[in-house]
């Protein structure tokens, strides 16, 4: 008994130890195999399990937003749902293709027979329709189609519809810009697709991305634009109600700043609603401010006019013989339509003298007109980043004949822009300065991170300041009583600008049409401390064609909505300025039939100035500047009224003062006799047309 209990316990020991080294074993080889797993083939293992669960999914990013100079949205981008059909799992869960294009189609508005034939393809993906609104998405869930679905998708939107469209552009089905802004910053807005990683689970769906929780992260760059939504609006409005009135074609109207060369409007019409581009008319989507180009007529002789007061080929007290209203160049005879005889340059703008204008172009030379009109940006493209800009026609002035050396000069055989006619007008309102032009004022990313900022910048100096300045005082004539823009005449405020009724070309029979015009009108306002520059361009008129009555008005209102938008002061009462002016023109206009220029002279006695005293100068006909300066020789301060030239002084000329005194002066601009034709009925801003060239 005993033996055997010793022999148990002997077997018990064995039993141990044979299951102690059973034990070790086991756990050398499990350290072995966690070594082989963790150390060994580790990194190669977890690569494995990373490419199992973790994937790297392409991003594409939400695009950017286009916002105005006040932050009001333009252009946003929103998700919405797309319909798409799985057709072999239509017909495996036993769906019927015809019958479900049937419903859709009612639903949807989609062609029946183009649905049903892709719902019987032998495919696993066709779309239905794409971008489709959100009371729509909820039918479809309702409906429970077998094998049909839906996918979210970023449509573009533009809450404002047709606010701005040629300015914007549009994007097509697929998110990429086709027009404007939206296909110039293409990339920018877009953005970059990019990989990001993201756990997935048995079934491929994400389940989890740190980077997904940040919607800014895949998003494109937003852009900022010099546009004012209020401008842009009004000059939309007034000028789709000109065209309607006067039963135009076409028309186009700039807004910009002078100093600055920000744009605050570019209107078009016809225009287009871009949320829903294909109902429009490719005529309809051009933006003809920047792509149609067009004889400018009179306007363009304010910068012949400005280019030979710069060179010193003409003076501003200089007279010009307007030979009567005809003039004979080459073979041909240019005719005015007053017979004008001898006048100033300001008279010549003020009355738009095409013979006037011609000599002075002569006075300077073709190579100088051809390089002054080059200047002030005519026959070169602004830059401004949108597509389709034309440059214009300004042929080299080596290839002019002497007719085209004459017709030039105001403003026939040459084309341009009105964004060109804007900025040319631009420059004389900033002291001589043409500008860069800004359409986008800052590119910013997903975090509000400015990436790029477009500063005003000077592109060159056209004109002297001083000349610039005499412009501007010349200028207000044509809006001033008896000009040939009255009707661009804000009350309250003064304005400086030009009119221009040119006939257009007939391509077809040659010559000139009788019944096109292009009317347009272009200035600035205020005229003493500009703060807007507006061009006007209307296509073929029919109920009236002057420049004057059909542009100006459109100038007249988006000008009074613009300034009292930016809270622009009023220079004073434009009623009662007015009044006053056009009294004093009536008591000084002389005898001669040419503009009112002498005041008269007072009878006093001939004393010399004592000690502290000066002598009133005679400032009769004088324009404000040198009004100014020959007062400041004299030492003597000024109390100035009106604009244009002076009509009347207190105290008179030859008046003993004290030294310091104050001289009050009343301008009005140049004026036409009672007994001829009212601006409203005359041709006076006409170019020379194919009537009034006579071989």
């Amino acid at each position: 008994m005993r033996n055997l209990e010793a022999g148990r316990a002997r077997w018990m020991k064995v039993r141990v130890v044979i299951l102690a080294c059973v034990l070790v074993a086991g756990a050398g080889a499990v350290v072995h195999r966690a070594y082989d797993l963790q150390v060994k083939r580790g990194p190669a293992l977890r690569e494995m399990a990373e490419e199992q669960y973790l994937r790297d999914i392409r991003l594409s990013p939400k695009r950017g937003t286009i916002y105005d100079r006040a932050g009001a949205e333009l252009a946003v981008s929103v998700d919405v749902d797309s319909v798409w059909a799985n057709p072999r799992e239509l017909r495996r869960n036993g769906g019927n293709p015809i019958e479900i294009a049937q419903r859709l189609a009612a639903l949807l508005g989609v062609d029946v027979a183009t649905t049903t034939r892709r719902l019987s393809s032998d495919r696993f993906f066709v779309w239905i329709q794409r971008r489709i609104t959100p009371s729509q998405a909820a039918l479809v869930r309702d409906m429970h189609l077998p094998g049909v679905a839906m996918s979210r998708e970023a449509r573009r939107y533009y809450p404002n519809r047709d606010l701005a469209a040629h300015v914007l552009g549009f994007a097509n089905v697929d998110g990429v810009g086709v027009e404007g802004l939206e296909r110039s910053f293409e990339e920018r807005l877009r953005g970059s697709v990019s990989a990001v990683p993201a756990i997935r689970d048995r079934h491929g769906s994400v389940v989890f991305s740190e980077q997904l929780l940040d919607d800014r992260a895949a998003q494109g760059e937003d852009l900022t634009l010099s546009i004012d939504k209020t401008i842009q609006m009004v000059a939309e409005q007034e000028l789709a109600m000109a065209i309607r009135t006067s039963e135009a074609r076409s028309g186009s109207v700039v807004v910009m700043e002078p100093s600055t060369g920000e744009i605050l409007a570019i209107a078009n019409y016809p225009t287009f609603n871009p949320n829903d581009p294909g109902t429009a008319e490719p005529t309809e989507r051009r933006n003809r401010a920047i792509t149609d180009r067009f004889e400018p007529g009179s306007t363009i002789k304010a910068f012949t006019i400005a280019g030979a007061l710069a060179s010193g080929a003409v003076s501003a007290e200089q007279t010009i013989d307007c030979e009567h209203g005809a003039m004979r160049v080459a073979e041909y005879t240019i005719h005015d339509s007053h017979p004008w005889d001898v006048m100033t340059p300001a008279q010549i703008l003020a009355r738009s003298s095409n013979i006037g204008t011609a000599k002075i172009g002569a006075a300077m030379g073709r190579a100088n007109l051809f390089r002054v009109l080059r200047r002030f940006g005519m026959g070169e493209q602004t830059g401004l980043p949108l597509p389709g800009e034309t440059a214009g026609i300004l042929r080299n002035y080596r290839r002019w004949y002497d007719m085209d050396a004459a017709t030039i000069s105001f403003g026939q055989g040459l084309s341009v822009t009105t964004l060109q006619l804007a900025f040319g007008m631009g420059a004389i309102a900033n002291g001589g300065r043409l500008m860069e032009p800004i359409l986008v004022k800052r590119v910013t990313d997903g975090h509000g991170n400015i990436i790029e900022e477009t500063l005003p910048r000077v592109r060159r100096q056209v004109i002297p300041a001083g000349t610039a300045r005499l412009m501007s005082d010349m200028l207000t004539a044509v809006t001033g009583p008896g000009g040939t823009g009255v009707e661009a005449a804000i009350d309250g405020y003064l304005v400086a600008g030009k009119t221009g009724t040119a006939q257009k070309a007939d391509y077809v029979l040659g010559g000139y049409a009788d019944d096109a015009w292009t009317s347009s009108f272009v200035g600035f306002v205020p005229a003493s401390h500009p703060r807007l520059v507006i061009a006007v361009v209307i296509d073929e008129p029919v109920i009236e064609h002057y420049g004057g009555l059909v542009a100006g008005p459109v100038f007249r209102r988006v000008g009074t909505a613009a300034l009292r938008h930016l809270g622009v002061p009023a220079d004073g009462s434009g009623d009662m300025l007015a009044r006053r002016v056009e009294a004093a023109r009536a008591e000084h206009v002389n005898s001669d039939r040419t503009v009112a220029a002498v005041a008269p002279v007072v009878a006093v006695e001939e004393r010399a100035p004592a000690p502290g005293e000066v002598r009133v100068p005679d400032l009769g006909g004088q324009v404000a500047r040198r009004a100014l300066v020959t007062l400041a020789r004299a030492e003597l301060l000024v109390d100035i009224e009106g604009s244009g030239i002076v009509v009347s002084q207190s105290p008179s000329a030859g008046d003993v003062v004290a030294r310091g005194s104050t001289v009050r002066i009343v301008l009005s601009p140049p004026t036409f006799h009672n007994d001829e034709p009212p601006p409203q009925t005359n041709e006076d801003d006409r170019t020379v047309a194919q009537a009034d060239v006579i071989p």
